[in-house]
């Protein structure tokens, strides 16, 4: 979501690597359904085109799961569903710019990395 609204930052840089499939994107349903949500709010005044785009990259490129509920769970439910998947395709990395939210003892050695922290570990 942040790639539509910094393009030429580390989020856009990570959508646009992702687009060209330099890195694999795992998700569930719920996490669709999130992006849809969000995106599609008012405020952000993202034009339905986008949107839609946007979520058809996902899906296109993206390698959807079936993500249980991780034994370990995090004090904001909303964040709950990121770290399931991440769990469960046995992820690299989750890469957040909430990274408070997914504190060390609950991530079971996920690495939790900043857009930015991720392109600097995955830079070719």
């Amino acid at each position: 979501m942040s790639g539509l609204l910094v393009p030429p930052g580390p989020p856009g840089a990570i959508l646009r690597a992702f687009g060209a499939d330099e890195f694999d994107l795992y998700y569930d349903g719920r996490v669709l359904a999130e992006y849809l949500e969000v995106l599609t709010r008012e405020e952000l005044q993202f034009e339905d085109a986008e949107v839609l785009a946007l979520l058809r990259t996902v899906v296109t490129h993206g390698h959807q799961l079936s993500a249980p509920g991780a034994e370990v769970q995090l004090d904001d439910p909303k964040d709950q569903m990121f770290l399931d998947v991440a769990l469960a395709c046995q992820a690299d990395y989750l890469v957040t710019g909430n990274l408070k939210d997914f504190p060390a003892d609950k991530t079971q050695g996920i690495a939790v990395v900043s857009p930015r922290q991720f392109m600097d570990l995955t830079a070719k």
